[in-house]
């Protein structure tokens, strides 16, 4: 929450946590039914999107890690009593709490901010419902529904407003107006309100619809009353994604009501900056402010306003490029650091989940406007993977979570601050904000597995599962042991005729992937960092199989090229330290890796001079682990005159028309031995520079810019930052080099392999553009 004026730690200072106490169950059977068509349509269309989701229900996780996750959290969705859940909700309202225990943690009656978990609950069980035909959820998700409406129906009894709901105090919302909270109370309204939304709309819950829009309405009602100035006063303490879910009500009910209540939440201080791409994330709570952002993209596609689509880009370019570490989470301490700031804090409390639950929130949605950006999806997969997945305790059969992923060395899942931490939930008796979006993610990992553009079907993640695209009759199951191993098989059947296209995502770092379609390769272009489309006229029981060579490659962190993680694919490896305590980063020798298992993976290298086990990180469960290296020195900067090699292009980096003018742009163009193709690098401290042996210009950034896009240009050394380059090491032969000034790393606009594309600095996306050969002539 946030740090002003109140923040969760000093919330969780000054509040108790309730005790245990047993369950009373709520007696509903369970069963695995197939869900009726009960999915409610919006009425507005989304602006923008040039690729679609499937319906909830058309894809089906099939046996591997993510369904064993799927399964825990199933488990714990069944068996949680609904009862113990409207303890407060009971009590707030003036009705009986009779026969149910209080909640502990963070739902316990005398908590500040009481009440939010309730909303998860609300969204895990409609999405269990709707993605896998769970109707014991659904019966769960009825039932509470039909106890909040007897909760906001008696609030003139309770002494409250019409519509209001919740664990809380009405009182409470005054405090917040003042700037003088005692509760993020928006934000646990929040998520009432989307977990109503989404049982109406994927349960088919008319009485949800029902109550949401009587709390909606009170939400116009209680903002409408106040001034810009008092309302952007109110928005100073976190109130979780209200502008988003006020925008998804508008889309749904196409009422412009809710869209004038959603743009009332857009906060002035955190839009601002990021509208004009200016990084101001220091110091601020990061998980405030993400969920604001995935309400800017909501409210792009409600409006088609470029300023909303603008500052959610800028916030993810900004995120991933300056403030997320090697397993896709971000922030420490729940806070956004100062740009590129990833070495200095490897601490116990990096990484919240709910941040990255935000995340991917935010860029399934802008993917979804640009599907040919395939570097979205690969920091995705990338968070999807070493981060939430392996947030999840597999030893526990409820699949509890933990609230930060520790990245210090020696740290260890599951061991951290009492209050949350490292440590893992409790079925009754935790209730952190992470459990909530832990339950949410773990009942929706196969909604981003497969999208659709008119006949053609992208896919984006390698997972075992099934799409039954049953609005064209077809069928497509995939079977793959990906990331274990590299290659995916695809199987058509159904009405698969006529011609149409697959496009598969190829991540950055597979270079020479291949795709074969009934064992012949195909001739098609496969380039790491985009897509590759295979269109043919299909037939029944065509198969096509997807290979993505991995490799280890070296992630060195962004403020400090010694120290570095290692990567296999899209997974990063963690070394296994059992029981021993780490006082800092091992050092690693790097040319040491290999990998010691064809069947799992199973990696040794050599580190303090000793043998150390690597394996996934999302199986670094039950020891202490390190993510992060001291690789210092290995391998070496490259000195003196070299040409500048785009991975993406195999280009060199040159100068137009030779120029020896200042404003000489940079361009890349086949390597033909000018000397306009040559630089020296000139060593400043920990920076270089790069002079042109044909100008003898350097290379900068024109006007000092810091957007993604500025291009870059020969000038006379004049020592300005925007002169100075950071070499980061990637471990396998090539470099960042990133923009001290801008903190931008060079690139080729629109990932252009052609002669004479522009140079320019953009974010850090993955991209293979991105990176470069330094070669020595």
């Amino acid at each position: 929450m946030s740090s002003l004026p109140l923040s969760r730690r000093s919330v969780l200072r000054a509040a108790g946590a309730g005790a245990v106490v047993s369950a009373v169950g709520v007696s509903i059977a369970a069963t695995t039914a197939e869900a009726d068509a009960a999915v409610v349509p919006p009425v507005r269309t989304d602006i923008g999107n040039a690729a679609s989701e499937f319906m909830p229900g058309q894809v089906r996780l099939t046996a591997s890690r993510l369904l064993d996750n799927q399964n825990r959290t199933m488990n714990y969705l069944r068996f949680v009593d609904v009862n113990r859940m409207l303890y407060v909700f009971r009590a707030n309202h003036r009705l009986s709490t009779a026969g149910a225990a209080a909640n502990g943690g963070w739902d316990a009656p005398n908590f500040p901010f009481r009440s939010h978990m309730q909303g998860h609950f609300l969204t895990a069980w409609a999405q269990a419902y709707a993605y896998t035909g769970d109707t014991t959820c659904r019966d769960k998700a009825d039932y509470m529904v039909a106890e909040l409406a007897k909760c906001q129906a008696n609030n003139a009894v309770a002494g409250f407003n019409a519509g209001y709901l919740s664990g809380f105090p009405e009182s409470d919302l005054d405090a917040v107006e003042s700037g003088k909270p005692i509760a993020v109370s928006y934000y646990c309204i929040h998520k009432t309100l989307a977990g109503l939304l989404d049982v109406w709309r994927l349960i088919g819950n008319t009485q949800a619809k029902d109550v949401l829009l009587k709390l909606a309405g009170w939400v116009d009602w209680r903002t409408g009353r106040l001034s810009y100035s008092q309302m952007q006063t109110t928005l100073q303490t976190e109130f979780g994604g209200m502008n988003e879910v006020l925008a998804n009500l508008y889309q749904q009910t196409g009422d412009a009501r809710w869209l004038r209540v959603a743009q009332r939440f857009d906060h002035a201080a955190i839009f601002d900056p990021l509208a004009a791409n200016r990084d101001e994330l220091n110091g601020k709570h990061a998980n405030t402010n993400i969920p604001k952002w995935v309400g800017a993209i909501r409210e792009f596609k409600a409006t088609g306003t470029t300023r909303y689509r603008d500052i959610a880009g800028n916030a993810w370019n900004i995120t991933v490029g300056a403030h997320t570490y090697a397993i896709g989470g971000n922030s420490q301490a729940e806070h956004f650091k100062a740009p590129n700031a990833i070495a200095g804090y490897l601490t116990n409390d990096t990484c919240e989940q709910c941040n990255t639950y935000n995340m991917l929130k935010l860029t399934r949605e802008l993917w979804q406007l640009d599907p040919n950006r395939a570097g979205y999806f690969d920091f995705y997969e990338n968070a999807l993977y070493n981060h939430l997945i392996g947030a999840q305790n597999p030893a526990d059969s409820h699949g509890h979570i933990t609230y930060f992923t520790p990245l210090k060395a020696g740290g260890r899942r599951g061991v951290g601050p009492a209050w949350g931490g490292g440590t893992w939930s409790t079925d009754y008796n935790s209730f952190w904000c992470c459990q909530g979006t832990g339950i949410e993610t773990n009942t929706k990992l196969m909604d981003s597995i497969y999208f659709r553009g008119g006949t053609t079907l992208t896919v984006n993640l390698y997972v075992p599962s099934t799409l039954n695209w049953s609005e064209r009759g077809l069928t497509v199951t995939q079977t793959t042991a990906y990331p274990v191993g590299d290659t995916s098989t695809f199987t058509l059947s159904g009405s698969v005729s006529g011609s149409w296209g697959i496009r598969f995502r190829i991540p950055a770092w597979a270079a020479g992937a291949t795709i074969a379609v009934n064992g012949a390769n195909q001739n098609i272009t496969v380039t790491p960092g985009s897509y590759a489309t295979v269109t043919r006229t299909w037939a029944d029981g065509d198969t096509i199989t997807v290979r993505l060579p991995m490799r280890v490659i070296i992630k060195a962190a962004n403020d400090n090229a010694d120290i570095q993680a290692i990567t296999y694919g899209p997974s990063v490896l963690a070394g296994n330290y059992g029981n021993t305590a780490l006082s800092a980063l091992p050092s690693l020798t790097v040319s040491s890796i290999a990998r010691s298992s064809t069947t799992s993976l199973a990696f040794t290298a050599t580190a303090n001079g000793a043998r150390v086990n690597l394996g996934p990180f999302w199986d670094a469960q039950g020891f202490n682990y390190t993510v992060y290296w001291n690789a210092g020195g290995s391998p070496q900067q490259p000195t003196g005159t070299v040409k500048l090699v785009n991975v993406g292009s195999n280009l060199v980096l040159g100068i137009q028309d030779m120029s020896t003018a200042d404003g000489g742009l940079a361009l890349q163009w086949g390597d033909t031995g000018t000397a306009d193709h040559n630089w020296t690098m000139v060593t400043s401290g920990n920076n270089v520079k790069f002079r042109n042996a044909n100008s003898q210009k350097v290379l900068g950034v024109e006007n000092m810019g810091t957007g993604d896009g500025a291009r870059v240009l020969q000038w006379g050394d004049t020592g300005t930052a925007d002169h100075l380059w950071t070499l980061v090491n990637n471990g396998d032969g090539t470099y960042k080099i990133r923009n001290v000034h801008s903190g931008k790393l060079l690139a080729i606009q629109n990932n252009s392999t052609a002669q004479g594309a522009l140079a320019v600095q953009d974010s850090d996306n993955g991209g293979a553009d991105n990176r470069w050969r330094i070669v020595n002539n």
